[in-house]
């Protein structure tokens, strides 16, 4: 056979491929050399290659690898104090990444790792870059493989030579073989030529260090029994790992070395288990939840000795793929379950998952699902977990929403682990469904506010600048009709008090959109924006009345939204020639990861101009500058996007939020409303001032942005003690 003889596909990903099975031990075993690059190196990665290495030893190969040391700030900053010192932390950076030894399948391939050192079989060098004296990481992964016939796959990707890379990341390779296209061996040709020159040390600003003595650390290390390569092999080969088989090996949560949690996360967890693991980390957005929630899986796992289902559930498909990100550093491969999930079968291993856990199999009693509401809540989740037999926890993110009737339902007693986290439990003008969720969940075990956040440094400071604009003659027409028509679709609820009907709730969804999409805010955004036309990290929210229906895990962007994102758009890409790019529905997950690289990195993006992106969970911290066009009376949603704006990011000392203010009228026009007049419009007013004088209370610039409310209240003649929110039945 030759490398042509084995099945190869021109991507592979490691959530759906199983990329040591179907990659590399099927084309290591017809090889005669393996030549690796990677920008991060761990022994680990041996231990799952095994049978294809054994392959290429049987046929007389060598492997040579080019990898980088994982260093730490600390040593960076001692190497470039001295340069004899380099040597000797990066050895030291090297020998703290190597494996503990833990299972018999890890004995046996580390000891092979060790005899292919010993035997001059496996060659490895340290590569690291240098620039006018500043050291770094060398970055670049690729790989070419070739067999006796001159047959050559070369591949490269985001995957670096580790089993966290290969099993638990979500990393990608392209792959090209010498036999297909043209174009495919001039990629090989490339590759192979830019290893040698690195291997060789002839690359420019790549630095090559040969470590006689970390190899035989690794010897030394590992090294048990020697071995005959003739007579061995067949047992190497028969003694399969359970990465191979099953999945990820020792799948066993821990809180990775790259992550201390804070005092009051881990006070939060404590708190937790004492109340029998049930309660609520009511934290504000941006200080730390998801952590928070993962190191109590943690704690919760130890305990139960790993015999443990976990269920993490989140509204928005974004949310779900940010929390996979988290999740996987905390050593656990999750099942992703909603409607788009990249994993395919995500039903079947669901019930795999299920099953396992019920009959105890090996390495089987610990699973985790992470999905969205409306996955959850649906037929199949829900009869899934009402199989479960043995320990389980359920964990909801943005837990206010399960207040919902809808969703409440799907709150079973199957679950005998608890946890709920939210910026604001709390629903708005909801008692009943508040208090569903204190009932199932439990007490706070921490209630961490924002303006805590700020003042303990969890967030950044801002400044807050509130925004007059009004509506035209035309929008406050059609406003006052609107209002009209909803003193008609008034109904007595269950505890007495006045509800608007479903028709009522249409209209208030239209004269939501009134107020939002208010033609005064083009203007005026142009008039504010002019300033910043040459900076980055800039965000637009344009915000949506629309809701979600039981069935949907992300926000649909329909016609009404599109009307003012595309006026913004033209306004800043055309007008003002600034770098932007539409953040929406429309664009799917691996776009959103693209835009959210470039609007970090500044240099082609410097705006983004979003629909629902506060509101889905959506993690930018590089928002600097953040102009809210659309925003909302609910105090949970409005809180939640301030917290979204403020996450703490390199060089952002202070965050800005120009906040648009829709008032009816001009102010200087208020004075001859008659009192019935001055009625109808008072509420929208209110209602404004309430999120204003909120945002305003912790700003930077607090006696500036009063400043303007306090224009308003006058001209309203409205009472400091006024301010309160008022229920004039708006429905969001």
């Amino acid at each position: 056979m030759s490398l042509q003889d084995v099945t190869i596909k021109t991507e592979y990903r490691s959530l759906l491929d199983n990329v040591v099975k179907e990659f590399y031990n099927p084309l290591l075993k017809e090889a005669i050399s393996y030549q690796r690059a990677v920008g991060y190196f761990s022994s680990s990665a041996l231990v799952e290659i095994t049978k294809g290495i054994l392959g290429l030893v049987k046929n007389g190969g060598k492997i040579q690898i080019v990898a980088s040391p994982y260093l730490s700030e600390k040593d960076i900053a001692a190497i470039r104090s001295g340069y004899e010192l380099r040597e000797q932390l990066i050895r030291e950076a090297i020998v703290r990444e190597m494996k503990v030894v833990q299972s018999d399948y890890e004995k046996k391939s580390l000891n092979l790792l060790s005899n292919l050192i010993s035997d001059g079989i496996l060659d490895i060098k340290i590569a690291f870059t240098e620039n006018e004296n500043n050291l770094g990481m060398y970055h670049e992964k690729m790989g070419i493989i070739s067999d006796n016939n001159d047959n050559k796959v070369a591949f490269s990707g985001s995957m670096n030579e580790s089993s966290t890379a290969m099993y638990l990341n979500y990393e990608t390779i392209d792959v090209f073989c010498s036999w297909n296209s043209t174009g495919d061996c001039d990629r090989i040709i490339q590759k192979e030529t830019a290893f040698n020159s690195i291997w060789n040390n002839c690359e420019p600003n790549i630095h090559i260090i040969e470590f006689p003595n970390l190899k035989q650390e690794i010897i030394d290390r590992y090294k048990r029994t020697a071995i005959n390569y003739e007579k061995d092999v067949l047992e190497y080969q028969d003694f399969n790992s359970v990465q191979e088989t099953e999945g990820p090996y020792n799948m066993m949560p821990a809180i990775p070395e790259n992550i201390k949690l804070h005092d009051y996360q881990i006070e939060a967890i404590d708190t937790w288990e004492k109340n029998n693991y049930r309660g609520i980390f009511d934290m504000a957005t941006g200080t730390g939840k998801t952590y928070t929630g993962l190191g109590a899986i943690v704690r919760l796992s130890k305990i139960l000795s790993n015999e443990l289902g976990v269920i993490i559930v989140c509204p928005f498909q974004h949310l779900v793929e940010q929390w996979v990100e988290d999740i996987l550093q905390f050593n656990i491969k999750p099942i992703v379950g909603y409607s788009a999930s990249i994993q395919k079968d995500w039903k079947k291993r669901l019930e795999s998952a299920v099953r396992d856990q019920k009959l105890k199999t090996t390495n089987g009693e610990f699973f985790c699902f992470v999905c969205t509401n409306a996955t959850f809540s649906s037929e199949f989740v829900q009869n899934q977990i009402n199989k479960l037999k043995s320990n389980a926890i359920l964990l909801v993110d943005e837990a206010h929403n399960f207040g919902a009737a809808y969703l409440s339902k799907s709150l079973i007693e199957k679950f005998n682990y608890r946890l709920a986290l939210s910026a604001t439990l709390d629903r708005h003008n909801d008692e009943e469904g508040t208090e569903k969720l204190y009932s199932y969940f439990g007490k706070k075990a921490i209630e961490y506010t924002l303006e805590r956040a700020i003042n303990e440094k969890k967030l950044t400071r801002y400044k807050y600048h509130p925004i007059i604009v009004t509506l035209n003659e035309f929008e406050l027409e059609k406003y006052a009709d609107l209002t009209k028509e909803l003193g008609k679709c008034l109904m007595k609820g269950k505890n007495g008090k006045l509800k608007l009907n479903e028709k009522g709730k249409i209209i208030a969804l239209a004269r939501a959109r009134i107020v939002a999409g208010a033609k005064d805010k083009i203007a005026k955004l142009e008039e504010c924006i002019l300033p910043y036309r040459n900076d980055r990290h800039i965000l637009i929210y344009c915000g949506s009345a629309k809701i979600l229906t039981e069935d949907q895990d992300i926000t649909p962007t329909d016609i009404d939204d599109l009307r003012q994102i595309d006026a913004v758009t033209d306004l800043l890409g055309n007008k003002l020639n600034m770098k932007v790019s539409q953040f929406t529905s429309k664009e799917n997950i691996e776009e959103r990861k693209i835009l959210k690289k470039e609007f970090s990195n500044g240099e082609n993006l410097q705006a983004l101009i979003a629909i629902k992106c506060l509101d889905e969970g959506v993690n930018i911290p590089k928002i600097k500058v953040a102009f809210i066009l659309a925003s909302t009376t609910n105090p949970k949603e409005y809180i939640q996007r301030r917290g979204r704006v403020l996450r703490l990011a390199e060089g952002k000392e202070y965050a800005e939020i120009y906040d648009f203010i829709t008032l009816p009228r001009p102010l200087s026009e208020v004075n001859s409303l008659t009192e019935l007049q001055m009625q109808k419009e008072i509420r929208l007013v209110k209602n404004e001032l309430s999120r204003a004088e909120e945002f305003a209370s912790i700003s930077m610039n607090m006696c500036e942005a009063n400043s303007v409310l306090e224009e308003i209240k006058e001209a309203y003649y409205i009472d400091e003690n006024q301010i309160n929110f008022e229920e004039d039945f708006n429905y969001e």
